[in-house]
């Protein structure tokens, strides 16, 4: 699943250690939410839709639904 989470962490100028400690996950959990080798849990990816004030669609695309 495809996700804009380094570029919104980007524009907050946090590392992914600081996300992590923000969402209640290891930095390696958001590492690897990001680079897209794991899927966060509907929980996680609610707080980080909260976290950045977006809509859970708005940070997270699903490739299979694409066209």
């Amino acid at each position: 699943m495809k996700n804009r989470i380094a570029a919104l962490r980007a524009e907050q100028a946090w590392t992914q250690a600081d996300l992590a400690q923000r969402v209640g996950v290891s930095r390696q959990s958001i590492n690897a939410i990001e680079t897209g080798r794991f899927d966060p849990s509907l929980p996680v990816a609610f707080r980080l839709a909260r976290l950045f004030g977006l809509p859970i669609e708005q940070i997270f695309v699903d490739e299979s639904s694409d066209g």
